[in-house]
């Protein structure tokens, strides 16, 4: 049913991550599905990595360690960089998933608290024209 998972990633807070990924993971196992993670970083040294290159190298370590955990075969990964990863992360998703031709998006969230003002992962299923599974802490 699904071919070509897309899971967005945010290395600074993989804890929370952990049932979207468990899920990515069982599905594309599941389905014999491609997976690709998708994390969107700064041009400037952050917490994460100290510039995008940095970046693409952990990401690519943080994939490699999933596919051993989860038995993937096929795995990639999509470094996205901006100038402000926080003001432009759902626009970056938006776009990279455009460029993967995935057809099915799982990423984690968090449960809504009094002043959240919209989430990534609703955003993400409100535009995309693929399945999106968001996954609860």
């Amino acid at each position: 049913m699904f071919g070509h998972i897309m899971v967005p990633v945010d290395l600074a807070h993989l804890a929370k991550l952990e049932g979207a990924l468990k899920v990515a993971g069982d599905l594309a196992k599941h389905y014999g599905a491609r997976v690709t993670y998708v994390g969107v970083t700064a041009s400037q040294p952050g917490s994460v990595a100290h510039d995008p290159q940095d970046y693409a190298e952990k990401l690519a370590k943080f994939a490699a360690m999933q596919a051993e955990l989860h038995d993937l075969r096929q795995i990639e990964t999509h470094p996205v960089t901006v100038p402000d990863p926080a003001a432009e992360l759902d626009r970056a998703l938006e776009k990279a998933l455009g460029l993967l031709g995935a057809d099915l998006v799982v990423m984690g969230s968090h449960i809504p608290r009094r002043f959240d003002l919209g989430s990534h992962g609703g955003r993400i299923a409100r535009h995309s024209q693929v399945s999106v599974m968001v996954v609860r802490d």
